[in-house]
């Protein structure tokens, strides 16, 4: 079998981001610890090694998002979704998860938890802290459901 590769069209237009990578994933558990692990590859693969403090902030803000949307964004029989884009400068990361729930928005992530020893209830606030700026949109395909959207300054 071969395969042929399309000629070089000159008249594209450069693309505004040096990197993107999207995929769906199960709302569990599972879904989220490879959302988790494909971020770090990417990453990886972008040149930020796994080592690196790049790739594990991005990573870290993935496993809360993700792991928020397989908790309290899950519906059964529904993906979750993670979108992941590099700015062509090379300094910006956009993270974005989406859910297909919109009845539970998220709590107000810039005050600190009441209590910081607990074991939940810190992930959006830990976004925030890491991350230059979170919100929370409307599905943009029209679907049910919201996006946390996290941009990381590199």
């Amino acid at each position: 079998m071969t395969t042929e590769n399309p000629p070089i069209e000159r008249t594209r237009q450069p693309s505004a981001h040096a990197g993107e990578f999207s995929m769906c994933f199960t709302s569990t558990p599972r879904g989220a610890r490879l959302a988790r692990r494909l971020t770090s590859h990417r990453l990886d693969a972008w040149g930020f090694p796994y080592a690196s403090e790049v790739n594990g902030t991005v990573t870290l803000v993935v496993a809360e998002l993700a792991a928020n949307a397989v908790t309290h964004g899950r519906v059964p029989g529904r993906d979750f979704r993670l979108a992941l884009v590099l700015s062509a400068a090379r300094d910006l990361v956009r993270v974005e998860v989406t859910d297909t729930r919109d009845d539970r928005p998220p709590s107000d992530a810039s005050r600190p938890p009441a209590d910081l020893e607990a074991e939940t209830g810190r992930g959006l606030w830990l976004v925030s802290q890491l991350a230059s700026r979170v919100c929370v949109v409307p599905r943009g395909d029209g679907g049910p459901g919201k996006t946390v959207r996290a941009e990381l300054t590199l």
